[in-house]
This record gives structure tokens, sequence and C-alpha cells, in this order.
């Protein structure tokens, strides 16, 4: 499956099955030896009362992640449509970040309630000694804001976004210390107090297409900082998020497509 261009395989594993194994997961995510993807995704009987199922997050280099936007849209269309579920009626996902609520918006289409955007420096993790009020850090010759979506996120604010240097920097920021749990690291360039465009150089996975997470730290980090408004179009190589935070206290809520590529089986 895929969200805006951010490419899954999705794991069947309800019924107690094992998850993967690091070695297999990498295998998986390998475009030229396996089937390739960005994220491996399992989905798992409920855990939690009141959701229809659960999941968990492999990078394709097999490190474990805690949090996918693209991939939480990819869960729900796949359980919607394996449960059956009531056509445009919301329903509840529980994720290593926490619980999701699911809102159906036809045609492919989802929005998802990702939680609230926390910038405390313990929660990112930020491995400094920085007062919490300090959201925006120097990093060599630019300045970064800190926020933890269930995983972490550095972003940037850039001139052009498709100018960046997304490599180099991302490759120095997640081997900083200042980030003991790497970093997935947002390229935003502001276009309107309502529209952004984005690139995202993932942990794990390198930059991918699209990084639903990644949007909403970009949203929720430049509104901190006033240069957005609350509901903002986040433009994507892979395509356009629909990124809405009504409040601080309150989840930010992430809306796009999903799309199912193909299925099969695979013997380990």
């Amino acid at each position: 499956m895929h969200g805006a261009g951010n490419d899954f395989v999705m794991l069947d594993l309800r019924g107690g099955a094992e998850p993967p194994s690091r070695a297999v997961t990498q295998k998986l995510g390998d475009r030229h030896f396996g089937v390739g993807c960005d994220q491996i995704i399992s989905i798992e009987d409920p855990v939690e009362p009141g959701t229809v199922a659960s999941y968990r997050i492999w990078n394709s280099d097999g490190s474990i992640a805690g949090q996918c936007g693209n991939g939480a849209r990819c869960v729900a269309a796949w359980v919607e449509r394996e449960l059956q579920l009531p056509a445009g009626e919301p329903f509840v996902l529980s994720s290593p970040a926490g619980l999701h609520e699911v809102l159906p918006l036809g045609k492919g289409y989802y929005q998802v309630a990702m939680g609230v955007p926390s910038f405390d420096p313990r929660q990112v993790p930020l491995g400094a000694q920085i007062e919490h009020e300090a959201l925006t850090y120097p990093f060599r010759d630019f300045e970064f804001s800190a926020v933890s979506m269930g995983n972490p996120h550095a972003v940037i604010v850039v001139p052009e976004a498709f100018m960046a240097d997304v490599m180099e920097v991302g490759d120095a920021m997640q081997m900083s210390p200042l980030f003991p749990q790497s970093v997935n690291v947002g390229f935003a360039q502001v276009v309107s107090r309502n529209e952004l465009y984005l690139r995202v150089y993932e942990r794990g996975a390198g930059e991918t297409l699209a990084c639903g997470s990644g949007a909403c730290a970009a949203v929720a980090a430049l509104v901190r900082r006033d240069m957005l408004d609350r509901k903002v179009s986040v433009a994507l190589p892979g395509g356009r998020l629909q990124i809405e935070w009504p409040a601080d206290d309150q989840p930010i809520r992430m809306s796009g497509p999903t799309a199912f590529v193909f299925q099969g089986e695979l013997i380990v």
C-alpha cells in the first residue's frame, strides 16, 4: 500500500502470529532483493477496549518506528475493507504512540487524529539540558524546532524545500548527539499562512515521498512560531495532505489518500 507515495508492506498478524525478525524486515524493505518499501506495518488484534485493531511499525532498515501518519491511514483503509466496517463510520486504532480516532472520508481518503504534539525536550527526546520554552536551537548555520509526534522530528525552515540539501543535513542531524534516538528531519518552505512545501528525511528510511507525522510536526512547530494558521495544506513530493490543529491542547488531525497496490503471501 501507499499513502501519497509513502509505501508500506502490510503484514496480517492477527490471531497471534509472530512479528517479523529484523532480518525479515530488512529483506522485505529491500527494493532490489525484497518487496521494497519505506516501512513494514503489522496489523494485529485489538489490545485496547473500543479499538478495532492495533499495529506496529518497522523501518526498512529493520529498526522500530514509533509513529507513521501515512501508515496509519493505510491501516485504516485495510481494516475498513477487511473487517467490512460500516462505510463512513469512525473507529479507533491502537498504535505504539497511542490511540487514533479515524474518520473515513470516502474514495480512499481518511482523517486520523495523530495526538497532541509535544515540545518537551524530554519527550522528543533531545540529549541536551534545554529549557522547555526554548523551542528553536542553533545547529551549524541554521535553526530547527524539535517536536515529538510519538516519534522525534526536527523542522527546518528553508527558502526553497526542493533545493534543500536534504541528505547531507539529514544525515548530520540523525548522527548528532542532540538526538539520542535519531530524528526525522523536515525541510519546510512556507508558501502562505495555509500552505507549506515539505521534504522529510526519515530515520531508518532516508527521504520518502511523504511523511504524515512529519507534516503534522512541521505544522505544529510553525503554528507555534506564528508562521502558519491552524488549517494547512502540505505539499510533499508524493502528494498533498491536509493538517488541522484546532488548539494547542487538542490532537492534530491529518487527512490524505491511501492506495492498495498488490497483495500476496510470503513464506519465510
